[in-house]
């Protein structure tokens, strides 16, 4: 057990690959998934004589992620050689940029535990990734594919103070650059990836403690088990007296531990310097007016929107328009129903079906059946659990919702004096329950009411069910 009241802080790195055809400085296609080293070129492998052209919509989009995040743009900037060897770098120096990043001092706000907290950014430059090494038994492979693929880089401030606060940052920050259009932010694909700076230092104190690397996270919940983990080894390390060492560590999810990978490197180790082959990046007022005018609504302005308009709670809100896809999906879904009712779908059954947010995109029907589904519940056609029901066989099914309810008899009882004669036996065959009832326990009454709903196979209204009830009852 710790001696003393620690906190961790963190700063977030956020690698984004920019959702262009081709890659930052050549003609080479960034499609995901072809086979190894079939999208290279003298430019992106580095080869003497070639010179790079900077791709304008790798400017465009980077411009348009500072604004989403409420950075200042800087007017005139220019791109930079960082240098190191390492095999996956096949001119053993990366274009990135240092002093002059294209975006800077921005923020974006998150809600955590209902409070509210903003989160600073430092920067967001553009610069070109590099290759993929795959390791195999037989020794390591590189795929120069990805050598070149346009990346923005995102550097928070160190300004979280916990795992569910990264958490919640990295989903509204992921969130943020899918309804600018600018990734599709794939986590599997490594469109969307992490670096976790994180140190500790004692509850109060004002001084950071030295930091450690985790590098190229790819999932929300292995970037919290890495952060808690890493948190605990530093407090570790302090209590027993030795000292954290300033370092890159990689992530193991499979143990549940990180382990060292190399003492972590300063600016001046990477001796940055203009490069000679690229003009400067030049913003002016007239394109920087264009690029925000293209900006769609981003997901708070939809947030204010559901609650305002739809009457919303701002967990609902703040649920659906976690994916852009989502948010589009429920809007559609809205022109045919009730808001309220397809929130209440889609927070429910769709989520459940669909396992996780960012499968958004998996689900296999259209909105426009959602809606006609709860405009049939409004409408007493259907009860809420056969709603439920409904869903699952979309799910399955090209069929409508209509054809459905039909197929399966699914068909709400509303028939007053079927259910006034189902209502009457049960009453008699329950005195005991009907007497305790009449006692004051409540929980009889639904009893009842549940005993119905199973005679009907769920088919009964629930409302009217419970209305004739308690008439029945009171005589």
């Amino acid at each position: 057990m710790a001696k003393k009241q620690y906190e961790m802080v963190i700063g977030l790195e956020v690698h984004v690959e920019l959702d262009t055809n081709t890659k930052i400085f050549c003609g080479c296609s960034t499609k995901f998934g072809a086979s190894p080293n079939t999208q290279t070129c003298p430019v992106c492998m580095g080869l003497p004589g070639s010179l790079p052209v900077l791709n304008k919509k790798v400017v465009d989009y980077a411009v348009k992620a500072g604004i989403a995040t409420n950075c200042s743009i800087t007017p005139r900037g220019k791109q930079d050689r960082k240098n190191y060897f390492y095999p996956d770098l096949a001119k053993a120096y990366q274009v990135s940029q240092y002093d002059l990043p294209l975006c800077h001092d921005g923020y974006i706000e998150i809600e955590e535990e209902n409070e509210n907290y903003k989160i600073g950014i430092t920067r967001i430059h553009i610069e070109e990734d590099a290759g993929k090494l795959i390791h195999t038994d037989g020794g390591s492979l590189i795929d120069y594919n990805r050598a070149g693929v346009p990346l923005i880089e995102i550097v928070s401030e160190p300004d979280i103070r916990s795992a569910a606060q990264a958490k919640a940052y990295l989903q509204k920050l992921r969130s943020i650059i899918m309804y600018a259009g600018i990734s599709d932010c794939k986590m599997n694909e490594g469109s969307f990836r992490c670096d976790v700076n994180l140190s500790v230092r004692e509850k109060g104190s004002e001084i950071l403690g030295t930091r450690t690397e985790m590098k190229n996270l790819n999932s929300f919940s292995f970037i919290v088990k890495a952060i808690e983990s890493e948190f605990k080894r530093q407090i570790e390390v302090i209590e027993s007296g030795d000292e954290v060492i300033q370092e890159t560590r990689r992530w193991d999810p499979e143990l549940g531990k990180s382990f060292s990978m190399r003492t972590k490197e300063d600016a001046h180790d990477y001796r940055y310097f203009p490069d000679p082959d690229l003009a400067p990046i030049v913003i002016t007022k007239e394109k920087l007016k264009e690029i925000k005018d293209s900006i769609e609504v981003l997901p708070d302005q939809r947030k204010k929107t559901y609650m305002d308009s739809y009457g919303l709670t701002a967990y609902e809100a703040d649920k659906l328009v976690s994916e852009k896809f989502i948010a589009d999906f429920y809007e559609e879904a809205v022109k045919e129903g009730s808001s309220k009712l397809v929130a209440n779908l889609m927070l429910s059954e769709v989520f459940r079906l669909l396992g996780k947010e960012e499968d958004a995109e998996n689900i296999p029907f259209a909105p426009s059946k959602l809606g006609v589904l709860a405009k049939r519940i409004e409408e007493d056609v259907i009860s809420q659990s056969m709603a439920k029901k409904i869903v699952e066989l979309l799910w399955k099914s090209d069929k409508d919702v209509d054809e459905i309810i039909e197929k399966e008899d699914m068909r709400q009882i509303t028939d007053v004096a079927l259910l006034e004669g189902i209502i009457s036996k049960l009453i008699a065959e329950n005195e005991d329950i009907v007497s305790s009832y009449k006692a004051g326990k409540e929980k009889a009454f639904q009893a009842l009411v549940g005993s119905v709903m199973r005679q009907t196979k769920g088919k009964a209204s629930p409302s009217l069910t419970a209305k004739i009830l308690s008439e029945l009852i009171t005589k």
